[in-house]
């Protein structure tokens, strides 16, 4: 028979739960608004959202549900499988917008890129929770996890998806980091990429040029690259201090933005909400994010720190890198905002990560 330690449920993380479930509640309004049409009041987006959402509430009870060492166990387990799957997107993957990001099995479009971030922060907590204390890590101790960073962002920079590989390399470095990295290491890392730069550029795409030189100077191609930006500052500007209205924007209803349910999620809510709508949005965001620090600065041991770290830094690099692109503050690497864009495999994987810390904050408590 399955017993329950009362002791976790006594301390459920309440705060967290409550969070995700607000954000992701206020985001399936906003798709709503982004995709509605006079044929289609309710679309198939906001429906696959909600299917999504309860997958993701069952994913997340189910990811605190187990102690959370058995990740170290079988990271590398999960590691695989989940850089696997990121290989076979080359094969067996379709396309879309010149990108080869996802795989359909029946009725599910699935992004495995969005399934790796997980595994490559349980692998990399599980490779350096020895080390957490010494001061500083062996240098030779970073070559695993450096390799473990490296295979998943090639794979994902063929695809090529920019953002994705980006927010996978913070995730990973913000372990390293967090386990303890010399300075003189740091400094090293520093001056190698800034010396990389000039030949990383080489390697981009067409498109992925033209986007950071559109963020440098959004007008020098307004019709073209620059579109996208230009048409979400107006969105944002245009909700002034309270907003439009629920559902009477108009650079969304008169479909201006481009990808307003996914990437440009935000845009559609600042129009509609205004100033003191993104303000108490940004505040949800600023409590879930300072609830996941407390996680990890709360975790019993060094392997529970490392893991909560690594997954704070998803949630927030993810959210800043997708508000900083909607707002012209950062290029546009196509990068969803967590638990409010349209997109299945992103809020199930956040949804899941909350999980990971729910876990780790409940089992603070038993022995």
């Amino acid at each position: 028979m399955l017993r329950v330690d009362r002791r976790l449920i006594a301390h459920f993380e309440w705060p967290l739960f409550l969070f995700v479930l607000l954000l992701t509640a206020v985001g399936v309004m906003t798709v709503l608004s982004a995709t509605r049409s006079a044929d289609e009041l309710v679309s198939r987006f906001v429906v696959r959202q909600i299917s999504w959402a309860g997958i993701g509430t069952i994913g997340m009870l189910l990811a605190l549900s187990f102690d959370y060492h058995l990740l170290q166990r079988y990271g590398y387990v999960l590691y695989v499988g989940a850089v696997l799957l990121v290989a076979l997107t080359a094969v067996f993957g379709v396309e879309g917008g010149g990108a080869q990001r996802w795989i359909v099995i029946g009725p599910l479009t699935l992004q495995p890129s969005e399934f790796v971030k997980i595994p490559v922060v349980i692998a990399c907590a599980a490779c350096l929770h020895r080390h957490v204390g010494e001061e500083p890590v062996p240098t030779l101790a970073l070559v695993l996890p450096a390799l473990l960073l490296a295979v998943p962002v090639v794979l994902i920079l063929r695809q090529p998806d920019l953002g994705t590989a980006i927010i996978v390399a913070i995730i990973a470095g913000s372990v390293i980091l967090v386990a303890g990295l010399h300075w003189r290491v740091l400094v090293t890392l520093v001056v190698g990429a800034a010396f990389a730069v000039p030949y990383a550029w080489s390697f981009l795409k067409p498109y992925q040029r033209q986007r950071i030189l559109t963020f440098l100077d959004p007008q020098s191609d307004p019709l073209g690259s620059g579109y996208h930006i230009i048409q979400s500052k107006i969105a944002i500007g245009a909700g002034q201090l309270t907003g439009k209205g629920y559902l009477q924007g108009s650079q969304n209803q008169l479909n201006f933005l481009p990808e307003q349910h996914t990437d440009f999620v935000f845009s559609v809510f600042a129009e509609e909400w205004g100033f003191i709508g993104c303000v108490l949005l940004l505040l949800v965001y600023v409590g879930l994010l300072t609830r996941c620090f407390v996680v990890a600065l709360r975790a019993k041991d060094s392997f529970g720190l490392l893991l909560a770290s690594g997954l704070t830094a998803m949630i927030f690099c993810q959210a800043l890198i997708n508000i900083g692109m909607t707002t012209g503050t950062l290029p546009v690497v196509g990068a969803t905002l967590p638990f409010f864009s349209y997109g299945g495999s992103s809020l199930l994987v956040s949804m899941v990560a909350v999980g990971v810390l729910m876990n780790i904050s409940m089992r603070r408590f038993t022995f």
